[in-house]
C-alpha cells in the first residue's frame, strides 16, 4: 500500500542517494507533445537538500527535454527504485527549475554535488516536492550494481568548452516539440 510522507526525512534521503539510479518524467502542456522519462545516475549527482528540495546534476546529452519542460510549466517527477533490499518505490512530485552552467547561482548550487568532473556539465535541476509516496515495488526485479559507467566521462573529458557551447546551441536549443531549452546569451 502506498504511503504519503510529510517530507523527506534523513532516512529517506539516505536510501536516495544510494541509488545508483533514479528516473525523471516530465512533459509538455500540449496534448499532442512528447511526454519524457530519462535515466539519471553516477555517483555524486542526487543531493537532498532539505526534506523539500532535491537536486540532480545535468550533464550534455543528446535532448534537453526535461529543462524545455520545466521552463515551460515546472512539472517534474523523480523516480527511484530498489533493485536490491526491500521492494520499494518512491516518487517525488513537485516544481523543478533549471539552473544552467554559467548562470547566477550555479556554482553555488553545484557545491551540493560531490562529483569531482565537471567536464560537459550543462546545469542542475532542482526540484520543489509537494508530494513525497512510497510504493511496494514488488514487480521490479532484483539486479546486482557492477558500478557506474565511465562512457559519459570519458567522452566529454575530450572536449572543450567550445564545442559544449556549440553542442548546447545546435543540437539542445529546443526540445523533440520545438520548446526553447538551453539558452546562451548571444556570441560576440
Amino acid at each position: 500500500m502506498a504511503k504519503i510522507y510529510d517530507g523527506i526525512s534523513d532516512e529517506l534521503a539516505a536510501w536516495m542517494v544510494e541509488q545508483p539510479v533514479f528516473f525523471v518524467g516530465s512533459a509538455p502542456l500540449a496534448a499532442d507533445g512528447h511526454v519524457n522519462v530519462s535515466p539519471k545516475g553516477m555517483a555524486g549527482t542526487f543531493a537532498v537538500v532539505d526534506e523539500r528540495t532535491v537536486a540532480y546534476l545535468d550533464y550534455s546529452g543528446s535532448g534537453a527535454e526535461t529543462i524545455a519542460h520545466l521552463r515551460e510549466n515546472g512539472r517534474v517527477v523523480l523516480m527511484f527504485c530498489a533493485f536490491s533490499g526491500r521492494p520499494t518505490i518512491v516518487r517525488l512530485h513537485g516544481r523543478g527549475r533549471v539552473v544552467l552552467a554559467g548562470d547566477p547561482g550555479f556554482a553555488e548550487v553545484r557545491a551540493l554535488f560531490p562529483k569531482e568532473r565537471e567536464v560537459g556539465q550543462r546545469s542542475v535541476v532542482v526540484v520543489d516536492v509537494d508530494r513525497v509516496a512510497d510504493a511496494c515495488g514488488f514487480a521490479v526485479p532484483l539486479m546486482d550494481f557492477r558500478g557506474d559507467r565511465d562512457v559519459l566521462d570519458a567522452s566529454q573529458s575530450r572536449r572543450d568548452d567550445a564545442h559544449f557551447e556549440e553542442y548546447w546551441r545546435t543540437r539542445n536549443a529546443e526540445s523533440i516539440d520545438g520548446l526553447p531549452a538551453v539558452t546562451l546569451p548571444p556570441r560576440g
